[in-house]
């Protein structure tokens, strides 16, 4: 349904949707090496856990055509260099680590063929992850949407539609499935406070696909909950630990508390490659914390006073009891702990 591509590969190079600049002006940016990928995943102009991923991928394979006519111990090297690179570019989203594990295999099992031969399978390895990456999406939708009844109104939080993946959605995904199911679904879609995901991306996502949004400040949530206006919460993830503890966008946490004080369901939408088993819980993940401009105000409007002290954490964690179901791509996990996440995983 949404007509805009998150990432996409022409004439030789990735061409990224700069989400910076949603939704005043569609924006395409372009990307030659590695170094230049990270830049745009540290800058924030791709976010979105499996999106990041994807653009890692693509990172890896511009390096290997910028490199392709180095001799075969200089282009292992700069490829080493540039994954390095890209591995640093944001520390929570696990997505990004797991697309980096695999081309590094797929590199490392190219011993023997030349360098142009190598940069070429590394670049079909790239499309592969993108193109799995949408299909895995329809298939978590295609759970998830049976989960939601005709007429339901949905809460989220964050972007976790196709701007955050390379195309349908995670979270936004289900809703997208269940609306080509011939459901009515109406979105009620959080700010997201600092960065304004939910008011910047989601809205305007969905907007373009004709789905009814009602954007809402984060502090109406619980008020919403309370007059029966929410029927359910579907979040995305940046990273969901072995025990099923959840790393989201900053705010999560709150809404899956008002979410459980209410008795309504909180289902968080995540491909199995979010998943990170050598996480023992929630309490070992790096949580990001960004620049104090982001708080203080946006773009040239400033609200808050020069030189005040600012926190800015990205992401916080929901603990596993709070969440009513994991959907990904395998099926629903309902109740979710460690034992459950091992047997889902090991499919």
């Amino acid at each position: 349904m949404f007509k805009f591509d998150t990432l996409r590969w022409r004439d030789g190079v990735l061409e990224m949707i700069d989400q910076r600049a949603l939704p005043a002006r569609v924006e395409y940016l372009k990307y030659d090496s590695a170094a230049a990928v990270a830049d745009g995943i540290r800058s924030m102009v791709v976010r979105g856990a499996p999106a990041i991923g994807c653009a890692a991928a693509y990172g890896v394979a511009l390096e290997a055509q910028r490199l392709i006519h180095k001799p075969r111990d200089a282009f292992l090297y700069g490829m080493e260099q540039g994954m390095t690179a890209l591995a640093a570019s944001r520390p929570t989203a696990v997505n990004l680590y797991w697309a980096l594990n695999r081309m590094r295999a797929k590199l490392d099992n190219l011993r023997d063929a030349t360098v142009p031969a190598a940069a070429d399978a590394l670049l079909a390895e790239a499309h592969a992850i993108t193109g799995e990456d949408v299909r895995l999406n329809r298939q978590m939708g295609m759970h998830g949407a049976a989960l939601l009844n005709d007429s339901s109104r949905v809460l989220t939080h964050c972007n976790a539609g196709a701007l955050a993946t390379a195309g349908h959605g995670t979270a936004l995904g289900i809703v997208r499935s269940a609306v080509e199911a011939g459901k009515r679904v109406h979105v009620f879609a959080n700010e997201t406070r600092p960065f304004l995901q939910g008011a910047r991306l989601t809205a305007w996502e969905l907007q373009q696909d004709g789905i009814p949004v009602t954007l809402i400040a984060d502090n109406a949530a619980g008020l919403l909950m309370r007059l029966g206006e929410i029927d359910a919460v579907i979040v995305g993830a940046d990273r969901l630990a072995a025990n099923g503890d959840v790393a989201n966008k900053i705010g999560t946490y709150s809404v899956a508390v008002l979410a459980r004080r209410h008795g309504i369901p909180f289902y968080v939408a995540v491909p199995i490659s979010t998943i990170d088993p050598v996480m023992p819980s929630g309490a070992c993940i790096p949580i990001e914390e960004r620049a104090a401009s982001e708080v203080t105000g946006y773009g040239r409007t400033q609200w808050a006073p020069s030189g005040v002290a600012v926190r800015n954490p990205v992401f916080d964690v929901t603990p596993a009891e709070l969440v009513t179901a994991l959907i990904t791509e395998r099926g629903v996990v309902f109740a979710p702990d460690r034992t459950k996440i091992r047997a889902h995983l090991a499919g």
